[in-house]
């Protein structure tokens, strides 16, 4: 079971809702910088952040949960978060932050909150996650929360923002 939420001294990763669809289209979701590196498009509208929610709240709840990584003291939407559980002891992660919110460790700082709870999960032995191969940002945050590099896939997925082809990403994981 994926955790009901997570806090640390600045954030609360909360489940996802259909009311925050209105903060993440204007905090990240159409922002093109925020969106460049990520397997989906800007958010064209409202309409969009909300297909995006709605289809966040059908996924099964055992296999995949997103969250909203918040402000502990103003409870705004800075990014989000989610976890993928696709074999019974492999849980993997990708993450957002709105530019606003970048080059202050909240990022780093969540994902360290999630590594916690991953290595103290039972049934979990690996934690993983990776990045396109010029994402530094992203590589670094991962570093930052104690992941490995493991290596680099080559043409592992298309970013639609950069190419229409496969591009080279970068994998991190931490294991127990």
């Amino acid at each position: 079971m994926f955790p009901d939420s997570l806090t640390t001294p600045r954030l609360l990763l909360r489940p996802i809702v259909l009311a925050d669809a209105g903060e993440i289209f204007a905090g990240y979701g159409q922002d093109p910088e925020v969106t460049r590196f990520l397997l989906w498009t800007p958010h064209e509208s409202l309409a969009d952040a909300e297909g995006f929610v709605r289809q966040c709240l059908v996924d099964p709840p055992e296999r995949k949960r997103t969250y909203v990584v918040c402000g502990r003291d103003d409870g705004a939407v800075r990014g989000g978060f989610e976890l993928r559980r696709d074999r019974a002891h492999h849980v993997e992660f990708g993450y957002v932050l709105a530019r606003a919110w970048w080059g202050q460790g909240l990022m780093s700082e969540a994902l360290n909150a999630v590594v916690d709870w991953a290595m103290a999960e039972p049934g979990c032995f690996r934690l993983s996650g990776w990045c396109d191969a010029e994402n530094a940002g992203s590589a670094r945050v991962m570093e930052k929360a104690g992941l490995a590099r493991e290596g680099l896939m080559r043409r592992w997925v298309v970013a639609p923002n950069i190419s229409a082809e496969p591009r080279d990403c970068l994998v991190f994981a931490k294991v127990r």
